[in-house]
């Protein structure tokens, strides 16, 4: 993708050296066959996409999107494609700085900055990280309250042991992973298909949908919506745990083996969350089609959600499908979660617990808040901890940007595969609008409604309803 300017990366960009392989258990053991056909390879680097896509479809999504449809119709199915635009954008980032150092993002954190801001990064990135595994644990156990009536509560704990999963999977290789990981976003896929086939969406009116309008920024509701649909949609672990992933591949070390890497890796990522994009835009359109025009726009919560669709669809199973799709959404969440912690544990204070170990550890850092929250406060609570989880995760996202920015735009540090202007521009313009949109979400959550309208009433615009 770049045209060789400087010589390939080095360790004179770093402070340090790099210590240990990122997931080393896996690292460079999958094979990638030299002269093979373009199909062949792009098959051997076909795989840590999709379980980044994951990331971008987990029920910390489902909320903003059913809430974004049943209110505005498909008018933010635009706001779904720019946000994946931006996912595509940060993940090609993500993937050129671990293919072309041989460093994570975590790694590269705690090879550039002082341990006082290191500490302070893996920090924010754990808090992030469980946040986001609280979301899966409530929005499984949610789906096994709908399909089994199993209280929450007893749900949550029933999600702890798919952590056994990964550990048998990962033991067996880390294609066995990401086929797991295919095969349960194909039942998301289908069953959200389904539905949108049973909902008889407008199809003019889904394509007029993905085209922006001066209505996103001028209605205060709209834009606070997607506002939490792009908080939601770029997850900030997501970019650390590519740039480990993309290193299991075994590749040829030398320029033109990293250039190849990062095109077909690239293809793989992008491929991956255009289908994301299909399914997010598969659950607006079902919320509009379903909700929007039948009286029912006030529908935000997935329970309410489950119980609308088969008499408003007039199909018994539609309910079921729905909840279907959850389940395996927050499973396969759940995989990519874990993961993602044994990573930034790992990389940025280079602590290596055993496998068990350390996802019983990010699993209960979800599970006990979950557990507690749902004990103590009852069932209704469980949107609100969604809510939460996704405010964690804007707060969080701005740290892994910034730094991925530097990372791939200083010479010294990637070589010849350092950000060419138009792609500074790009991700830099990028990385101010994520920052702006969270800090007014974050705003908007915890400033208190009465400064809130006097903020507003001061510049003479509408207080947002949250």
């Amino acid at each position: 993708m770049e045209t060789p300017r400087q010589s390939s990366p080095s360790r004179a960009g770093w402070r340090k050296p790099a210590g240990q392989a990122s997931l080393a258990e896996v690292h460079r053991s999958v094979l990638v066959p030299v002269t093979a056909s373009f199909w062949r390879k792009l098959f051997a680097f076909s795989g840590p996409g999709f379980l980044i896509a994951v990331g971008y479809m987990d029920p910390g999504n489902w909320a903003t999107d059913l809430q974004g449809g049943a209110q505005f119709g498909y008018t933010l199915l635009s706001v779904v494609m720019i946000s994946n635009l931006m996912a595509i954008l940060l993940q090609h980032l993500s993937i050129k700085l671990g293919i072309a150092t041989g460093r994570d993002l975590a790694q590269a954190c705690r090879d550039h900055y002082p341990v006082p801001v290191v500490w302070f990064l893996w920090i924010g990135c754990e808090i992030a990280i469980a946040a986001c595994d609280l979301a899966e644990v409530v929005g499984s156990a949610i789906a096994l309250q709908l399909l089994f009536g199993i209280p929450l509560v007893w749900g949550c704990l029933i999600t702890a042991v798919d952590v056994v999963a990964v550990l048998f999977l990962q033991s067996k290789g880390f294609r066995y992973v990401e086929a797991l990981v295919m095969v349960l976003i194909a039942t998301i896929a289908v069953c959200f298909g389904v539905e949108l086939i049973w909902s008889k969406p407008g199809y003019l009116g889904l394509l007029l949908g993905f085209v922006p309008g001066p209505q996103l920024l001028t209605n205060p509701d709209m834009l606070y919506i997607s506002i939490g649909i792009i908080g939601a949609t770029v997850m900030p672990h997501n970019l650390y745990l590519h740039s480990s992933i993309v290193q299991t591949r075994k590749f040829e070390q030398s320029v033109a083996g990293r250039r190849e890497a990062i095109k077909f890796a690239t293809i793989d990522s992008t491929v991956a969350l255009m289908f994301a994009l299909l399914v997010n835009g598969a659950i607006l359109a079902l919320a509009a089609a379903a909700f929007h025009w039948s009286g029912h726009q006030d529908v935000a919560e997935i329970q309410d959600a489950y119980k609308l669709l088969s008499p408003v669809l007039g199909v018994g199973g539609a309910g079921i499908l729905f909840a279907v799709a959850l389940l395996a959404s927050g499973q396969n969440s759940t995989l990519t979660g874990t993961l993602a912690g044994q990573v930034v544990m790992e990389g940025f204070i280079n602590v290596r617990l055993r496998p068990w170990l350390r996802r019983l550890f990010t699993r209960l850092i979800a599970i006990v808040p979950a557990v507690v929250v749902i004990g103590y406060f009852g069932e209704s609570k469980t949107t609100e901890l969604l809510v939460a989880s996704q405010v964690v995760l804007s707060m969080q996202l701005s740290f892994a940007v910034w730094p991925l920015m530097r990372f791939t735009g200083e010479p010294a540090k990637m070589g010849v595969f350092v950000n060419r202007r138009w792609l500074k521009i790009l991700g830099w313009t990028t990385t101010a609008i994520i920052i702006i949109l969270n800090l007014k979400l974050l705003f908007d959550t915890f400033v208190p409604t009465a400064a809130l309208k006097a903020f507003y009433g001061h510049f003479g615009l509408p207080v947002p309803k949250p």
